[in-house]
């Protein structure tokens, strides 16, 4: 399923954080796969129904503002996953995504122009 990853479980063996900006809905469409809102439905609403999240994934009156805005049509990542110093004694890899104006979460903008803006508005998932 698109858009499901280890949410950096495993960060200082892999980074797939970047997997749905290098599988975008504008790479399927560039590469014959899929129509646009068909990337964007396996990317959104499918993971949140299949994770039973119920108020994501769907821009609707009601539900949560997730939101992000990407000023390129070109999918793929800014740079390789390279070692970062997040966790130094760890061990990190971190991986930055070119072509993004803002991230909205919950409605409050969280990233803008590849920069946190020190907003925490969400809250992390925990299996029940």
């Amino acid at each position: 399923m698109m858009g499901l990853a280890d949410a950096g479980a495993h960060v200082g063996q892999i980074l797939d954080a970047s997997q749905p900006r290098s599988s975008s809905p504008t790479g399927w469409r560039e590469r014959g796969l899929v129509p646009v809102a068909e990337g964007i439905r396996r990317l959104t609403s499918e993971p949140a129904a299949f994770m039973g999240i119920a108020d994501r994934g769907v821009v609707a009156p009601g539900m949560k503002a997730d939101l992000t805005c990407s000023t390129s049509m070109r999918s793929g990542c800014g740079s390789r996953p390279s070692p970062g110093t997040s966790r130094p004694k760890a061990g990190r890899f971190v991986q930055r995504a070119d072509g993004y104006a803002w991230t909205l979460v919950n409605g409050e903008v969280l990233m803008e122009a590849g920069e946190h803006t020190g907003t925490l508005p969400g809250r992390p998932l925990v299996a029940t």
